[in-house]
């Protein structure tokens, strides 16, 4: 049987949206203007996305319909020609940490063949858990956190106080953060950015970080669950509602509020293409740095069929961007 010859990676394409999302962003770095930067880094998404040879459909967006120009959920993006892909995009993972000039603010865009992204309906916030390949298997959303923590160590063959957990800290976390501090094990909070905290947790070849757990955002979790395929890691998730409201909202729209959530269930089928670029500097990815003509990025392109996971640094001259684009770079 010959084997498959390579075809196309739309990842190595659509870094070109995170990169000018992120170059657009990265002006209001610390200007304490949330909603500013979020829309530069749309704006300069929408402008790249209409020249991307796809007919894409947005699963995972920004802002509703009547909204526009946010990407809203169901538009379409893309030339209009194949392949048809559904789009989850994140402008800014870390809208805080942007405008308040802190560390860890990326740009992140994913893409799956169509029909095979999960869409979260109403359901804001899930439960989630993610390891490396050394620990895939162990972990279980209905086991206790502390138990999970120590199937952790033992898989990576660490002791227990050398284990790195990341969250995020918010109220909700508090008895989590307790049985993390119980076990020994370290404990690295975030105030935003859980995709990156999922790549950081997921990618072997990044030892700071061992285990990601917490209550999040279910959209990135399907933005996450892409990029952990791709490094072959284990991502767990259970929606999780915040009233009896939105409870009964996902039960009448046919949610199960009791299932565990693999990365297959939130994004199906093993071609899923996911590309991230860092607007302000953190462990994942170094932000945009201006000079006398242009930016440097730096981002990360993955693709999970192959596997394959690459660095792309690039340098922009913005005197010659300026010639044919009109993102106010």
């Amino acid at each position: 049987m010959n084997p498959e010859k390579p075809d196309r990676n739309l990842a190595i394409e659509i870094v070109r949206v995170t990169e000018a999302a992120a170059l657009a962003a990265a002006r209001w770095q610390g200007r304490g203007a949330k909603e500013d930067g979020d829309q530069a880094a749309v704006d300069a998404m929408r402008q790249v996305l209409e020249t991307i040879e796809m007919d894409g459909t947005v699963i995972i967006g920004e802002g509703e319909k009547d909204e526009a120009p946010m990407l809203f959920n169901g538009e379409s993006v893309g030339t209009g020609s194949l392949p048809k892909v559904d789009i989850a995009v994140d402008p800014i993972d870390g809208t805080r940490l942007l405008a308040e000039g802190r560390p860890g603010a990326i740009t992140v865009m994913a893409a799956a063949p169509a029909g095979t992204m999960f869409d979260p309906g109403p359901c804001v916030y899930m439960e989630k858990i993610v390891v490396g390949a050394e620990a895939k298997g162990e972990v279980d959303l209905d086991a206790p956190l502390t138990e999970n923590l120590a199937a952790v160590a033992k898989a990576k063959g660490k002791e227990l106080r050398d284990l790195t957990v990341m969250m995020l800290d918010r109220d909700r976390h508090e008895d989590a953060k307790r049985q993390v501090r119980e076990t020994g094990a370290r404990l690295q909070l975030i105030t935003d950015g859980d995709v990156a905290g999922a790549i950081l947790a997921a990618w072997e070849d990044r030892p700071e970080v061992d285990v990601m757990y917490g209550i999040g955002g279910t959209p990135e979790g399907v933005i996450a669950a892409c990029a952990v395929k791709a490094l072959d890691g284990e991502h767990l998730g259970r929606l999780w509602t915040r009233n009896d409201e939105e409870r009964g909202r996902a039960l009448d729209a046919g949610y199960d509020l009791d299932q565990i959530l693999t990365a297959d269930d939130l994004v199906s089928g093993e071609d899923a293409f996911f590309a991230c670029t860092g607007i302000t500097s953190s462990q994942l990815l170094r932000g945009v740095d201006f000079h006398s003509n242009g930016a440097t990025t730096q981002s990360l392109v993955m693709r999970s069929k192959s596997g394959t996971v690459r660095f792309i640094e690039a340098r922009h001259r913005f005197s010659k961007l300026r010639q044919y684009s009109s993102i106010a770079y």
